[in-house]
Order: C-alpha cells, then sequence, then structure tokens
C-alpha cells in the first residue's frame, strides 16, 4: 500500500507535469492549429448553449478557490475563522459544483444522443468526459461528505502540494486521506497528464486579451432587419461595408 501511494502522490504528479510541458509545448509548436476546442456549435448550438454555460462558469469559480486555497491559505483559513463565512464559502462552493455536473451532463447527452455530434467524437473525447464526469461527482461527494473543505484543503494539502513544488515531497498528510479525496486527487493530476493529447489544451490559448482591450465598435451601413430577412430580394451588389 505504502509503494502504490509513493507512486500516486509522488511518482504520478511529476509524470503528469512533465507530460503537461512537453506535451503542450510540442502540440503548440509543431501542431498550432489543433490547440483549440474544435467547436461545434455550428453543428448544434442550442444544446450546447445550456451545457457549456453552467459548466465553464462552475468550473472557473471552483478553479479559482482550488487555486485561492493553494496560493493564499492563511487567508483562507483567515477567513474561514468566522463560521458564517465558511458557511457562504462552502455553499457558493457547491453550488458552482452543482452547475459543472450539470452542464457536463448536459454537454455528454448531447455528444451521445446527437448524430451530428457523434461523427466528429473521437475516444479521447469519451475519456476526458467521463474523468470530468468522475471528478466532478467525487467533488460534490467530498463536499457533502467531509465538510469544509477549504479548511483543510489550506492545511493538509496546500503544504504537500508546495512539497512537490520544493521537490521534497511531504505525504504523511495526504496518505491519511479518505480514499475518496485521495482518488479526486489523483483524478486531477491525471486531467494534467491528458491536456495535451485533448480538448482541454485549448485553455492555453485563451483570449485574456479581450478583457483589457479597447472596446470594438462595429458599424453598419445597411439596414440590419433588411438584409437578415429571408424575404428580402437577392442582390448581386455587395454590402458597402464589406
Amino acid at each position: 500500500m505504502n509503494a502504490l501511494n509513493s507512486f500516486l502522490f509522488v511518482a504520478f504528479p511529476y509524470v503528469a507535469v512533465m507530460v503537461f510541458i512537453v506535451g503542450v509545448a510540442y502540440r503548440y509548436r509543431q501542431k498550432g492549429f489543433t490547440v483549440s476546442s474544435l467547436s461545434s456549435q455550428f453543428l448544434e448550438g442550442k444544446q450546447l448553449f445550456w451545457g457549456t454555460i453552467p459548466f465553464h462558469f462552475g468550473v472557473l469559480v471552483v478553479f479559482v478557490g482550488h487555486l485561492t486555497a493553494f496560493l493564499l491559505p492563511r487567508a483562507t483559513l483567515a477567513w474561514n475563522s468566522i463560521p458564517l463565512r465558511l458557511i457562504v464559502l462552502e455553499v457558493t462552493a457547491f453550488i458552482f459544483g452543482l452547475s459543472m455536473l450539470i452542464g457536463l451532463v448536459a454537454l455528454m447527452y448531447r455528444r451521445f444522443s446527437n448524430a451530428r455530434i457523434r461523427a466528429v467524437t473521437t475516444p479521447m473525447d469519451v475519456v476526458l468526459e467521463l474523468l470530468l464526469l468522475a471528478q466532478v461527482v467525487l467533488g460534490c461527494w467530498i463536499a457533502l461528505g467531509f465538510r469544509w473543505g477549504s479548511s483543510w484543503f489550506a492545511a493538509d494539502l496546500t503544504p504537500y502540494l508546495w512539497s512537490l513544488v520544493r521537490l521534497s515531497p511531504e505525504t504523511a498528510a495526504v496518505f491519511a486521506l479518505p480514499w475518496v479525496i485521495k482518488l479526486h486527487i489523483v483524478g486531477a493530476f491525471a486531467l494534467i497528464l491528458i491536456v495535451p493529447f485533448s480538448r482541454l489544451v485549448h485553455f492555453v490559448v485563451a483570449p485574456l486579451n479581450y478583457i483589457v482591450r479597447p472596446y470594438q465598435q462595429v458599424m453598419w451601413n445597411w439596414d440590419r432587419k433588411t438584409i437578415r430577412d429571408p424575404n428580402t430580394p437577392w442582390s448581386e451588389a455587395r454590402p458597402r461595408n464589406n
């Protein structure tokens, strides 16, 4: 058991991170045009909207919560020192975890029920979504069964993760955790491992510059309602701003 624990929580994290770094760098430099989410919105849009919006909002909030507990453990524990704030934090995290779960289930239903989406589905898409589903279910399970996770994450998991960064693993605390939490940790590193081989790689080219770029004003030189009306006669003349 100790050998298995050592592999999963010492060797495997380093393997996952190395594969991530080398794989993402190779894919970006050698196959740059594949570094995207390969959107299927043009094949189907309505179900995609109701899946991707709750999923991505949930991912964003849950990820920021985990990152905050990792980077600012003392601030997290100080915030949680007041019970009401701790409850607000835990309930908020659980709600957005459910948002992830609902969105992911909707996306998986869309993938397997729509013939056009199935036609462009790869085996890695299925592996990725099943792994994400397992992670989200485990996360919700942990939130309900092992409460105040933000506090014990900051107190126990953060020192372990920083010990990996320092190349001096301290595993006593993580070895003693329940198996459900251990599976969740291993699943997180497994997701890191498969990033270079899956659609997850698109986050490295996320258009974050859109947040700070100047407001873009679009000017129309024709009546939009008329030009988009299917009853409007077709014309050979090109639009004046094209």
